[in-house]
């Protein structure tokens, strides 16, 4: 006696997961178009005030992201679906076989969570220093004769340039009155 089944022949299952595989870009391409979707949602409900200065408001700059976004996922997936596919990553000497470097990435976290509780009492100059030379400590430099001088001068550049070029306020902290 012999019975038939009306499962998937394997052949045929086995095309679509190896359709899947080779079109694996098409993921990259979906989650570009939630994005520039959620972008442009949050754009076009965002509550603007009427009076505003200028021809260019508060949703510019997100229509344009998120618009951007749409368009690429769309050439993405039209490339994709062309035959399309992404080089591999030769870029980088990265031996996977090595166990990860958890004590840089601690420091580094650490280094970035003291840096957002010392900016409100410090300032963003002391604070962004500390930052800024942490980070260069965590990642290997030793120099204690250049490297702090170097992460002063980047935060000082850096709140300059935030505070009263571009004109976002940054806490200056006890430094307020010299800067």
């Amino acid at each position: 006696m012999t019975t038939q089944t009306t499962d998937i022949p394997p052949a045929q299952g086995d095309e679509k997961r190896s359709w899947l595989r080779e079109h694996s870009e098409l993921g990259v391409c979906a989650l570009l178009l939630a994005l520039g979707v959620l972008v442009l949602t949050d754009a076009l409900t965002m509550d603007v005030d009427i009076a505003q200065r200028g021809p260019v408001g508060p949703k510019t700059v997100p229509v344009v992201v998120g618009a951007g976004l749409l368009v690429i996922a769309a050439l993405l997936a039209l490339d994709v679906l062309r035959g399309g596919r992404g080089q591999a990553e030769t870029g980088e000497d990265v031996d996977l076989s090595e166990p990860a470097d958890w004590r840089t990435v601690l420091l580094l976290a650490g280094v970035f969570l003291g840096a957002a509780v010392l900016i409100e009492p410090l300032g963003f100059p002391v604070a962004g220093a500390l930052l800024f030379w942490g980070a260069a400590f965590a990642l290997g430099s030793r120099r204690l004769d250049r490297d702090p001088l170097i992460a002063a001068g980047l935060s000082l550049v850096t709140y300059t340039v935030f505070n009263n070029l571009l004109g976002v306020p940054l806490p200056g902290g006890p430094l307020m009155g010299v800067l």
